[in-house]
């Protein structure tokens, strides 16, 4: 009888944690309308250490109070009041070229190329091996996740 006790309490603690794990998905926003100062601390009295410009995302990494811890695509932290951010979503590219395809297929017809760092709308957060995107000019389709970051 203790045996099977003792697997029921191991696969209910295994379960737990694979929820828990779950549960700690990724937190991204995109700095809102205006640029906004970034400081090394959760003050306005703090060191600021940047501008991050509007359109730019981030991923939530700490919430304290009215302020959030975030980390930038080069893996940079740095502070800034949540109210600065915006639940629009936008990736940013992270390779050299990344090929946007009119479909979710390595096969399918090429409708732009987006340079290292260019900014791309996510217009499905659902992610895949493949993310549906717009470019601001209007241009949409499909891009690897492999090549942004921002998901």
């Amino acid at each position: 009888m203790r045996p099977i006790r003792f697997r029921h309490r191991l696969i209910a603690g295994s379960l737990l944690l694979l929820a828990s794990c779950a549960a700690a998905a990724f937190d991204f926003k995109t700095v809102g309308a205006h640029a906004v100062i970034l400081y090394d601390a959760p003050s306005t009295r703090s060191g600021k250490l940047y501008v991050a410009p509007s359109g730019m995302p981030v991923e939530v990494v700490l919430s304290y109070g009215d302020w959030v811890k975030v980390r930038d695509a080069t893996g940079d932290m740095a502070w800034t009041e949540a109210k600065n951010l915006s639940a629009k979503r936008n990736v940013i590219v992270r390779v050299a070229s990344a090929k946007v395809r009119s479909a979710p297929d390595e096969n399918a017809p090429v409708v732009m190329t987006a340079e290292k760092n260019v900014l791309l709308e996510l217009v499905d957060p659902e992610a895949g091996n493949w993310v549906r995107v717009r470019h601001r000019d209007g241009t949409s389709g499909y891009v690897k996740a492999s090549d942004i970051w921002g998901i």
